[in-house]
């Protein structure tokens, strides 16, 4: 690897970021692909950010017949829950069993408390402000559980303006429909509001705290491995 990719790299990991190198197996080309500021032709985004969501090298056979190895440097992935609830807490733990860094936010002390999530970061604040603070980027996934819309919607709007993968919204169809009109009165157009899932998690009859984290854990799994919907 020529010296100026790895410090490209490495400042790409510093920044968060992930980035793909793709190498010609013939002819030992070497092409570091951003999809955040793509310079590279179009299939080969494509194919980079396939890598990316499947955290694993894959050789590709362009067009020319030539093999290309598309190689993924990712950033951890991060899971961000606004709401100090119920359900935090089993989803919680099963994130970090899935190899997720994870961060509960909540301005309520009581339930933002060491004690009901122990070995978790805790950031006691308004979600808005605790979000600008945390940086989301294209390996972060944010999940918003309070109710309520003094909490969930500046949350929310933060997320839509972010490269998060994934961003879920607990609440039923009713709520979930309340929502997407405040947030198109914020100025968010229908493919932004589009992004959240929600009602959040995959429709697998949970009733449960444990059950629920179950479903939305599975939704943030298949949208990262699969994309969107």
């Amino acid at each position: 690897m020529e010296r100026h990719l790895l410090d490209q790299i490495l400042d790409a990991r510093t920044e968060k970021r992930p980035v793909v190198l793709a190498v010609n197996l013939a002819t030992h080309e070497e092409i570091l692909i951003d999809p955040e500021k793509p310079v590279a032709s179009g299939w080969m985004v494509e194919e980079a950010e396939r890598a990316l969501r499947g955290d694993k090298g894959r050789t590709v056979a362009a067009g020319d017949g030539a093999d290309w190895f598309f190689n993924p440097f990712n950033t951890p992935l991060r899971l961000i829950i606004v709401g100090a609830v119920h359900i935090a807490q089993p989803l919680s733990l099963m994130a970090r069993e899935a190899g997720y860094d994870v961060t509960v936010v909540d301005p309520r002390e009581a339930f933002a408390s060491s004690a009901r999530f122990p070995d978790t970061a805790l950031k006691v604040a308004w979600p808005d402000e605790a979000l600008k603070d945390l940086g989301l980027t294209a390996r972060t996934a944010l999940v918003t559980l309070t109710h309520d819309p003094k909490l969930d919607d500046p949350a929310l709007q933060v997320g839509l303006a972010s490269p998060c993968f994934y961003i879920g919204a607990l609440g039923s169809k009713k709520t979930h429909a309340a929502r997407q009109e405040r947030l198109k009165e914020r100025g968010f157009d229908a493919k932004a509001i589009g992004r959240i899932c929600g009602p959040v998690g995959l429709d697998i009859g949970a009733k449960s705290p444990a059950e629920i984290a179950i479903s939305i854990l599975g939704q943030m799994t298949q949208v990262l491995r699969q994309g969107a919907p």
